[in-house]
C-alpha cells in the first residue's frame, strides 16, 4: 500500500531546507512500493522551461528503479542487462515533450562530426520507416489532440518492433547518447536470461517493476500546463516534434512549481498502483 506523503501539505513546504538568489532546496521523501525513495533536489527560484526539469525527474525514476532492483536482489534475481546488449534498442520509444526539447537541445550541442553521424542515421532510419509505411503514422501519432491509451499505440508498437529497426542513436550495439538517453530506455530492465530479449514479444522476457514511469509524469505535466493530451512522441520524429514546437517550450513556472507539479504526477502514479 501507498500512502499520500504528509510532508506535500502545501507541496514541498515542509521540507525546505535553504534557498540563494538563485535556487532554492527541498528534502523530498516517496513512498514508493519498493520504499521510502528521500532525495535533496535544487530548483532555480526564477521562472524557466519545462525542461529544465527532466535531469532531475529522470534521478527520482534511477532512484526508484534501484530500490526495485535491490528488492529484486534480495529476492535472489539478478537483473541481466549489460552494456553491449542492445536488443531492446530496436523497439519505439516514447519521449514527453520536455524529454523531445531536451534531447534536441542536447544532440545541437554534440561537437559537429559527432552530430552530423547521428542525424545521418536518423535520416537513414526515418527513410527505412517510410518505405515500411511507417512514419507517416508516427509523425500522426505525435501530434493527435485525441489522449490515447496503451491499447490504441500497441498496434504501432508491434508494428515497429517488427522491422527490427536499430535505435538511431545506436552507434556499434552502444548508445551513443547514453548520459542523456530517454527516461523510457533506463527503465527496461530484464531479470531472465539476456538471450530472450532478442524476440522480446515470442519469449518469456521477465522486466523489472517500474515504481513510476518519468515519461509518463513528464507528459502528465506538460498536459497540465498547456491543456493538451498527456503526448509521448515516437523516438525517431522527437527532435522533427521539438523544431516544430519549439516556441512551446518557453518558462512557464517557477522551478518549485513545476517541481511540485511534477511530484504530484508521481503520487498520483503511485496511487494508482497501491
Amino acid at each position: 500500500m501507498v500512502e499520500h506523503p504528509t510532508l506535500l501539505s502545501p507541496m514541498l513546504d515542509t521540507c525546505f531546507m535553504r534557498s540563494s538568489n538563485t535556487h532554492e532546496t527541498f528534502r523530498l521523501s516517496l513512498p514508493t512500493p519498493a520504499g521510502d525513495l528521500r532525495a535533496e533536489i535544487s530548483v532555480p527560484t526564477g521562472f524557466i522551461p519545462i525542461s529544465d526539469i527532466v535531469p532531475l525527474m529522470r534521478s527520482l525514476g534511477e532512484q526508484a528503479l534501484q530500490l526495485e532492483e535491490a528488492n529484486t536482489q534480495r529476492a535472489g534475481h539478478t537483473v541481466s542487462c549489460r552494456k553491449g546488449c542492445a536488443a531492446c534498442c530496436r523497439m519505439l520509444v516514447p519521449v514527453s515533450p520536455p524529454e523531445a526539447f531536451r534531447l534536441k537541445n542536447q544532440v545541437e550541442q554534440l561537437p559537429g562530426p559527432e552530430r552530423d553521424r547521428l542525424l545521418e542515421r536518423l535520416s537513414t532510419t526515418k527513410h527505412a520507416l517510410n518505405e515500411a509505411g511507417l512514419l507517416g503514422r508516427l509523425m500522426q501519432l505525435s501530434e493527435t489532440r485525441t489522449q490515447l491509451t496503451d491499447e490504441d499505440v500497441e498496434p504501432m508498437n508491434q508494428a515497429y518492433y517488427a522491422q527490427r529497426l536499430p535505435c538511431p542513436f545506436l552507434e556499434d550495439e552502444a548508445c551513443s547518447i547514453y548520459d542523456f538517453r530517454p527516461a523510457a530506455c533506463r527503465e527496461l530492465l530484464v531479470t531472465s536470461p539476456a538471450e530472450l530479449c532478442l524476440d522480446m514479444a515470442r519469449n518469456p522476457v521477465q522486466p523489472l517493476s517500474v515504481p513510476f514511469r518519468v515519461a509518463t509524469i513528464l507528459s502528465l505535466t506538460w498536459a497540465k500546463l498547456t491543456g493538451g493530451p498527456a503526448r509521448l512522441i515516437p523516438l525517431p520524429v522527437a527532435l522533427d516534434w521539438a523544431d516544430r514546437h519549439a516556441d512551446e517550450n518557453r518558462p512557464h513556472e517557477t522551478g518549485k512549481t513545476l517541481l511540485e507539479m511534477g511530484v504530484e504526477k508521481i503520487l498520483e502514479f503511485l496511487r494508482q498502483r497501491s
